[in-house]
């Protein structure tokens, strides 16, 4: 292939012709951090360890220590600008980094499971994290990384030994003030989203509680057990074994898609034979769906259907009728996540709720017009939410493409 003017092939690809290959440990020192020894000599330290360094940022909520001698503490004491790289994890978060700002109130440094790259003169520190960020997230860590059962160890001479392509130290700067600013923006949202969540939760506490009261309603609430307004089923799942069953028309959801929270799509389809010859049923829109079983967060997840389709034997639906405004209810169990977990009778690590149990759960109810105020309400703030989370999702892309082109030299700052 024939290079453009201004471009050189080398080992790592074609790069910039003012771009030089090197190696990790010729632009910075790379050191380990100390092993942890409860009853060595010395005064007890502070440091950090993977749990405190994350992509591009420090958490220092949960900081151990342990003792040091002075000539240890001075070996491995951080300072403003030094990069943190996570030595020890699982294998897709392997070298895992960030900038150290001197998050820590006090001098600290760091265990063995953490690396620290101090730049030289001439070398970004800024430029080098998104470099290292960008070789974490590509898999260019875990090429080099050794793995012992289920950990894997980027290793400070393998990462000191890694030949990457580093522009001059004017566009470093340039580079890194770029993707700073979109790191800054990234940050914002994420706090705006935080921010978001807690408003609703309060929100939700309030409303479906009858704590706080929409303008023009009044009056006493009632307080049902669900088996007394809706009626409920659960699904079912065809035989995998026969083709016939599957590849229709039907949708089938299985529990692993209830964190969609309102489904109108599903990826399962089932024909109408796999239908009539299995427990699945033909389910009307509007249904509040339930996770009955699973491991992880499944049990207790809560969403509603905006369409008619099946479920597989993991989900109870309570079905729709004229006395309750089903976002309501959505709202209602989706609020309770952490009771329906409680209430989850099983063994073996699965646990499982029950159609019993889903009937019994006792819920305070307004009017329907009422219900349909709150669920309106909640929806407003669910589209607010939504809308931060798309923005979010849509600016981590745009930084994942310019980290691309900028840390490749396909695009150039100058």
């Amino acid at each position: 292939m024939e290079l453009k003017p201004g471009y050189k092939q080398t080992e790592v690809g074609v790069i910039p012709e003012d771009w030089d290959v090197s190696s990790v440990g010729e632009k910075g020192q790379v050191v380990a951090g100390k092993a942890l020894a409860v009853n060595a000599p010395g005064k007890q330290r502070p440091y950090l360890r993977t749990k405190n360094v994350f992509d591009g940022r420090i958490d220092i909520e949960d900081v151990l220590s342990m003792p040091m001698t002075d000539e240890q503490f001075s070996q491995f004491q951080l300072r403003h600008g030094d990069v943190l790289l996570n030595e020890g994890q699982s294998l897709d978060l392997v070298g895992r980094c960030s900038v150290y700002k001197e998050e820590y109130p006090e001098p600290c440094a760091i265990q063995n499971a953490l690396l620290r790259f101090r730049a030289n003169a001439g070398t970004s520190a800024a430029f080098a994290s998104h470099l290292f960020r960008h070789c974490q997230q590509t898999g260019v860590f875990a090429k080099i990384a050794l793995q012992t059962t289920s950990v894997a160890h980027l290793g400070s001479s393998r990462f000191a030994n890694l030949k990457l392509a580093w522009p001059t130290e004017n566009e470093q700067r340039l580079i890194a003030a770029a993707l700073d600013e979109l790191d800054a923006l990234l940050s914002s949202l994420a706090v705006a989203i935080t921010k978001k969540t807690a408003i609703k939760q309060a929100a939700m506490q309030e409303l479906l509680t009858g704590k706080r009261r929409l303008p023009g309603f009044e009056g006493e609430w009632e307080v049902k057990s669900v088996g007394d307004f809706a009626d409920c089923t659960s699904g079912g799942t065809p035989a995998t074994g026969i083709t016939a069953y599957w590849g229709g028309n039907i949708r089938w959801m299985s529990s692993g898609e209830l964190h969609l929270k309102r489904v109108a799509e599903v990826t399962g389809r089932i024909t109408t034979s796999g239908l009539e010859n299995s427990s699945a049923k033909l389910l009307p829109p509007k249904c509040v769906l339930v996770g009955l079983a699973g491991q992880g967060k499944t049990r207790g997840t809560t969403a509603i259907s905006l369409v008619e389709l099946s479920t597989n034997q993991s989900i109870a639906a309570i079905l729709p009728n004229p006395s309750f405004v089903p976002e309501y209810l959505y709202y209602c169990f989706d609020s309770r996540y952490e009771e329906l977990r409680e209430l989850s009778s099983g063994s073996g690590g699965r646990g499982g709720l029950n159609l019993s149990l889903i009937k019994s759960l006792r819920l305070p109810m307004p009017t329907p017009d009422e219900q349909a105020a709150i669920s309106a309400a909640l929806s407003d703030m669910d589209c607010e939410f939504n809308y931060l989370e798309d923005k979010l999702s849509r600016l981590r892309d745009i930084k994942q493409g310019m980290m691309q082109q900028l840390l490749t030299g396909k695009i150039r700052l100058k």
